[in-house]
């Protein structure tokens, strides 16, 4: 199962900054089992809403050339409040330092005003083909719906920054 942890992009610098949304409903089904009579959107959730933002910064900056971007490491993550349904969770994050296929990036999110999470992630960008060169279709593909998903994501009419 996939979970898209971002709603809406609100902001957007290439090789620089992202700001984007994701809003929490009941509907959310993992929410039933987290925590019963106490619903709150799990920790490692509110951390890959963090993750795929990033992405889309970076997928962004480079103008799609890579089919997938993953997690490398996470560093001095802060949890300091709950997302409960109903509420968004407003996630940002900027570029400290980009090496080759490694970028790393400083994030914060936050819930009405409150910092909910904080801290740094490396995020790794490469193509399937790199390894598997039978995988260049593959590529392709997720490439075409990645751009699909991020023109729903990021309005270029309402765009403040480019």
């Amino acid at each position: 199962m996939r979970f898209s942890l971002v709603d809406q992009i609100l902001e957007l610098e290439k090789g620089k900054s992202i700001t984007a949304i994701k809003n929490l409903s009941l509907a959310e089904e993992y929410l039933q089992d987290h925590f019963p009579g106490f619903a709150v959107m799990p920790g490692v959730l509110m951390v890959e809403s963090i993750v795929q933002a990033g992405a889309w910064l970076m997928r962004y900056t480079n103008d799609f050339q890579y089919s997938t971007v993953l997690l490398k490491q996470t560093k001095a993550i802060r949890f300091n409040s709950f997302v409960t349904p109903g509420k968004q969770l407003r996630v940002s994050l900027s570029i400290q330092k980009w090496d080759g296929n490694l970028c790393t990036l400083k994030a914060s999110s936050e819930v009405e005003g409150e910092t909910a999470v904080s801290g740094r992630i490396v995020l790794e960008q490469f193509n399937l083909r790199d390894k598997t060169p039978s995988m260049a279709e593959t590529d392709a593909d997720q490439i075409k719906n990645l751009q699909l998903q991020f023109g729903q994501l990021w309005n270029p009419n309402r765009r403040t920054n480019t």
